[in-house]
């Protein structure tokens, strides 16, 4: 299991002062694949990213990551093993130039948990090749000395991105990455996403059903916290359980 899947859940429950947000949930990530967990407002999908992250405990059921039971360990720990959550791990620093957010994020992968605010510039200049490189792949280059708080909401995406690749991420954790975007900053971090997947494994929660058809190896459905249905994006599409629970959604997550 563990040669082919890259992070697997057995059995996952969570329950909330008596609410079972998520209900023996199973899923298979294939190594080298982008998986999709989508399903209507209030299905789980948040819960069930969290759990896998550790920023929350499950009730009952076992986490694995290249086949290591990693259920009990803590965020840092697993960020360090290479299962990243971009977009809530990855906070970009409004003051600071594009350059020197992904600077500190390769900061942090060099010296744990410290960044180093206090260290000679020269030191920090000594990251600025790696750093360019990473923006390069993102299309942030051409802004490296802009302050984040500059960028647009998509371009602050892709910085986020940038400073979750610093940390050299295996498994990759996207959690509704297009969220409130344009149609133009959709395109482009869908292009994003297709070009910083290969050589890793992505799990992705995503809302927009056309980038999920273009992305994604694999969809599994969660519906009331349970899982609905497993197969690829033209199999579900068609499962007439899955429109119905997309027409009959719930509160959001």
């Amino acid at each position: 299991m563990s040669e082919e899947f890259a992070l697997t859940a057995e059995g996952l429950t969570k329950d909330f002062k008596g609410f079972r947000a998520l209900d023996n949930v199973s899923l298979k990530v294939r190594r080298g694949h982008i998986h999709g967990l989508i399903g209507p407002n209030g299905a789980g999908k948040t819960t069930c990213f969290n759990l896998f992250t550790k920023f929350l405990r499950p009730t009952s059921g076992v986490i694995r990551f290249h086949g290591l039971d990693i259920t009990g360990m803590d965020p840092a720990d697993i960020a360090r093993r290479g299962l990243v959550r971009s977009f809530q791990i990855s906070a970009t620093f409004a003051k600071l130039s594009v350059l020197q957010n992904v600077r500190v994020a390769l900061q942090r992968k060099r010296r744990g948990d410290s960044f180093d605010f206090w260290r000679h510039r020269d030191a920090l200049r000594a990251l600025d090749a790696e750093a360019m490189a990473l923006l390069e792949k993102v299309g942030l280059a051409s802004m490296a000395q802009l302050p984040a708080a500059q960028l647009s909401y998509g371009r602050k995406r892709a910085l986020e991105i940038a400073t979750t690749l610093a940390l050299e991420p295996q498994v990759l954790l996207l959690d509704e990455p297009t969220a409130g975007m344009a149609q133009d900053d959709v395109e482009r971090t869908t292009s994003l996403i297709r070009e910083i997947s290969r050589g890793r494994t992505v799990l992705m929660v995503e809302h927009n059903l056309s980038v999920v058809s273009t992305l994604c190896d694999r969809l599994t459905v969660l519906t009331l916290g349970k899982v609905l249905v497993e197969g690829n994006y033209a199999e579900v599409s068609k499962d007439p359980r899955v429109v119905e629970a997309y027409l009959g959604g719930n509160d959001d997550d």
